[in-house]
């Protein structure tokens, strides 16, 4: 049986709480102030689609395609996009809540993060060179082994990173984060 497929559709208020749905497909379709909290949404398929001011906490994507997607204003704590399928895996965040969100092993080049809270997201092993943290709140963020290298810090706050651990070749900082790359040597920068 072929997936339900919805192509240039809104989709407005809608409420998904602890609900599964599976094996569709949403084709440049738009999510506005929908609700997708605790619910069941693996094998499904998301290209060019936007979430506007959604609630998508702990949502489940497992096997899941994200192929251009864009999050805008959105609540997505919790969300373990690891298990998101690696195939053309391309999103951008604006103004969104990613807290304790894990990206581990992704490969997102160039994914732009803007005016987004990172709190305690795990990026281990992560494949973002190029990407951009626009005034971003980092604290408590895990980087370990996680290429960085290109990648825009300039704005973004409250980052430990650990030059040893991780690849950050090119990679732009304002000197006001300087000690969050110099933390572990236990030094002060004035």
């Amino acid at each position: 049986m072929p997936p339900q497929s919805y192509e240039d559709q809104t989709f407005e208020k809608v409420v998904y709480t602890d609900t599964k749905v599976n094996w569709k497909e949403y084709q440049d379709c738009t999510f506005i102030k929908c609700d997708l909290s605790n619910s069941d949404f693996c094998n499904n398929r998301f290209v060019d689609s936007t979430f506007e001011a959604c609630n998508l906490s702990m949502v489940k994507l497992g096997s899941s395609t994200l192929n251009n997607v864009v999050f805008n204003n959105c609540k997505v704590m919790g969300v373990d996009f690891r298990e998101c399928d690696d195939f053309l895996f391309q999103v951008r965040f604006e103004n969104c809540v990613l807290d304790y969100s894990s990206f581990m092993g992704k490969k997102m080049p160039k994914t732009s993060f803007t005016k987004t809270s990172l709190k305690e997201v795990n990026f281990t092993q992560t494949k973002l060179s190029g990407a951009i943290f626009k005034d971003t709140d980092m604290s408590g963020t895990i980087f370990n082994q996680t290429d960085l290298s290109s990648a825009n810090f300039i704005t973004a706050f409250n980052y430990l990173i650990d030059p040893e651990l991780n690849n950050i070749k090119k990679a732009s900082f304002a000197m006001a984060g300087l000690p969050g790359l110099l933390a572990k040597y236990n030094i002060k920068v004035v």
